[in-house]
Order: structure tokens, then sequence, then C-alpha cells
């Protein structure tokens, strides 16, 4: 492992959205990685960091940078995702009417994860979810 480094992710705190994926992105052009990775996963990150601000009670992002392959473990304390199929389609999406006048909740925040990672993995129950996410370097 060449770095790892978590992050705190806080339930409705709309006011840090984007902080943790900024962050992921400044250490990754530090590191010098590729321009076009770094957009995949600035995507990625920031999609994964809105849906937990937005859909559960709260948890941690994890960067892990080896030296093939960047992953980030999203892991948050529920509710869970009910159906992970349907969320996965394009425009569903359970966020509130509030969440989306403030512009969220799109449904496009696990469809654009998967589109953006090289491997997306969802593990989920009423207990809390994991998204893997794994960006190869080449």
């Amino acid at each position: 492992m060449i770095y790892t480094r978590d992050y705190a992710i806080e339930k409705d705190d709309f006011a840090a959205a984007g902080e943790v994926s900024a962050r992921i992105k400044n250490k990754l052009k530090q590191m010098g990685v590729d321009h076009t990775l770094i957009r995949k996963i600035a995507i990625a990150s920031y999609e994964a960091e809105i849906n937990m601000i937005i859909h559960s009670f709260g948890g941690h992002m994890q960067l892990d940078i080896d030296e093939d392959s960047i992953t980030i473990i999203c892991a948050d304390t529920g509710p869970g995702i009910p159906d992970i199929d349907l969320a996965m389609q394009e425009g569903y999406s359970t966020a509130s009417d509030t969440v989306r006048e403030m512009g969220f909740g799109a449904g496009m925040g696990l469809p654009n994860m998967n589109k953006n990672s090289d491997n997306m993995q969802i593990e989920s129950s009423p207990a809390g979810t994991t998204v893997t996410m794994r960006f190869e370097m080449s």
C-alpha cells in the first residue's frame, strides 16, 4: 500500500458536500495520477459522498492507493439499499422532495459510480451499505 486515508461522512451535512471528493482529487493530482483517471475518480467519489450524505446515517470513505490501482471503499451505518438492481437504474431515486429542491437526488449516483469505476461491488443490509470501487492505473 502506497497510501491510505479515511474520511468521515456525516448524514445531511450538505455544507460539506464535495469536500472529501475534492481532497481525494487533490491528493491524486499531487501524486501525478493521470488526469483522465482523476476525472473518473472525482466523479465516482463525489457521487458516493453525496449518496452517503443523503441516504445513510453517516459513515466513512477510505482511499487506498497501490502501485497498480486506486480503491475507494464507502461504508455507512444504514439504512441499506432495499433493491440494489432498482437503485442501479438511471433516474431511480428515493431522495426526498427537500433534497431534490437542493439540486440532488436525480437518481444518477450509483449508475455514475459504476460507469466511472473499473469494478464496483455493493453489499447492503439494514445495518449498512459498503460500496467498493476499484480504478486501474494503466
